[in-house]
């Protein structure tokens, strides 16, 4: 490898990826190759570029980031993963470290944290924030399967049974029978404070 980093840069957000890509640049050894605004564009950029790390948010249109991740990792298994998030939550930590992130760090770290976390991954370290770490040991494993948290995620925003139903292609009592189990599961009352419970620990 040469003495220079090769960074992929994913973040929805304009401001925030122009800050994060001029403060990285002013790092002697680190080289931002692609700063893009989008998972399904990071993946392209990663497959195209092969950098030594991609630098992924999670909250993006349509492809998320921890999906990205795992693609990336996919596609091209020598690029570390990186990810930052404005939402600490614990859920999302398991995510990123099931998609086969090094790294898990919050938005709100000092810069040079992140530079130190970029090199320290390219060594072979796991570089994860202390809190979060200790919120997701108390938080426990996510109770969901992969199909709750899709009917979950899909009642969000008040659709109906029948609304779910259609989307996921599963008749209605199917529907019912995946929420009824996931609201027992994550201990809310209704499918609403299932939605927020979920949303809040990183489930979903």
């Amino acid at each position: 490898m040469s003495g220079t980093i090769r960074v992929l840069l994913a973040e929805d957000q304009g401001m925030v990826r122009g800050a994060l890509a001029t403060l990285l640049g002013l790092e002697d050894d680190i080289e931002v190759v692609a700063a893009v605004p989008s998972g399904q564009e990071a993946v392209e950029a990663a497959r195209a570029l092969s950098p030594d790390v991609a630098l992924l948010d999670i909250e993006m249109p349509g492809m998320d980031g921890l999906t990205a991740a795992d693609r990336i990792r996919a596609t091209v298994p020598g690029c570390r993963i990186v990810i930052l998030t404005t939402f600490g939550r614990p859920g999302y930590l398991r995510r990123a470290m099931e998609a086969g992130a090094s790294a898990f760090l919050v938005k709100d770290s000092p810069a040079e944290e992140l530079a130190a976390a970029i090199r320290r991954v390219l060594a072979g370290e796991r570089v994860i924030d202390p809190a979060l770490a200790a919120a997701a040991l108390s938080a426990g494993p996510n109770p969901l399967s992969p199909r709750e948290r899709e009917v979950l995620a899909a009642s969000s925003g008040g659709a109906t049974i029948g609304d779910i139903a259609g989307r996921l292609h599963l008749s209605e009592g199917t529907v019912r029978n995946y929420l009824s189990s996931a609201i027992n599961k994550v201990g809310a009352r209704n499918r609403i404070e299932a939605v927020r419970t979920a949303e809040n620990q990183g489930w979903l």
